[in-house]
């Protein structure tokens, strides 16, 4: 998982075992879509890391088995 500075956004894909369906984009801030595989990406610009976190604390508050967070590209 990659830093992001305070302050300084990036683009994540962050991939959960199992189907969400896309009424959870708004809660996440992130755009969400179905895997073939069954899985889900979330994928979007994340503020900072306070925000990342609380997107991560999210994923754990629904059990969803967290596969992998990949930081895409910041803004440097």
């Amino acid at each position: 998982m990659g830093t992001t500075p305070r302050g300084e956004s990036a683009i994540y894909q962050i991939r959960v075992r199992g189907a969400i369906g896309g009424q959870w984009a708004e809660w996440f801030g992130l755009e969400v879509l179905p895997l073939p595989d069954g899985d889900t990406l979330l994928r979007g610009r994340v503020l900072d890391q306070a925000v990342l976190h609380g997107i991560l604390a999210k994923i754990r508050d629904l059990n969803l088995p967290l596969i992998s967070v990949i930081r895409v590209s910041g803004t440097r």
